[in-house]
């Protein structure tokens, strides 16, 4: 293929891409993209540390561990922006009020993505920890913006969100609930440690269980065991 024409489709594929009619179209197509790639960019050093450090097993073992768990990640997120998307588009296109994005849209498309993305089993029963992972993160970081919503003067709940109590909740809430979440998760560590998703697990084992016992200056600072 000549640099003539490769330029040329080159100039065909931008007129298209920034053509204004597909815009919306396209935007589903990047949606998938950034998806992909920020799935990859925030998985693939996580997996890697994590893998590494707290999973035994071959160092190919390991290596296909790790390229698993970001694919999973990866394709997950594009999924779930494709379908958020196309979702958000035809609400748009076909709802109450063609053409105008309805209050609701954003929930709806959430849920139909969040249920078809994340919320399957596997064909053996089980749920992918790395579907796990991605929704309790979301599920922290909805808690906390409702908490913060729940006392935001003039728009929270009735009383709390009164400018004075609003104030004194904003300064308390956080170090209660730090210390609460902290309280549990190493009440449950010690208890029901096997109901606790298995990367935190692994991670909490190495640092309170295996610094229990040691036979020795080198597995007492350089070595773990």
């Amino acid at each position: 293929m000549s640099a003539t024409t490769i330029q040329s489709l080159k100039v065909l594929v931008e007129s298209i891409i920034l053509d204004p009619k597909y815009h919306d179209i396209l935007t589903i197509v990047k949606g998938a993209r950034n998806g992909a790639v920020y799935g990859a960019k925030v998985r693939f050093p996580h997996a890697l540390v994590m893998m590494m450090l707290f999973r035994s097993g071959t160092f190919r073992e390991k290596v296909r561990l790790v390229f698993n768990a970001t694919k999973t990640h990866a394709l997950n997120l594009a999924k779930f922006a494709t379908i958020y998307k196309s979702t958000c588009l035809l609400l748009k296109l076909y709802g109450a009020t063609p053409g105008k994005e309805g209050p609701y849209d954003s929930f709806i498309a959430g849920l139909l993505g969040g249920y078809f993305v994340f919320g399957q089993r596997s064909k053996r029963g089980k749920i992918s920890s790395v579907s796990q992972q991605i929704v309790i993160y979301i599920f922290a970081r909805v808690a906390l913006a409702l908490a913060r919503l729940a006392v935001k003067p003039g728009f929270g709940l009735p009383v709390v969100s009164e400018p004075k109590q609003s104030a004194a909740i904003s300064q308390y809430a956080w170090p209660v609930f730090a210390s609460m979440s902290w309280a549990a998760v190493m009440h449950l560590f010690r208890w029901h440690a096997a109901e606790l998703q298995p990367s935190l697990r692994s991670s909490m084992v190495y640092i309170y269980q295996n610094s229990d016992d040691w036979d020795g200056l080198r597995n007492f600072i350089w070595h773990n065991k």
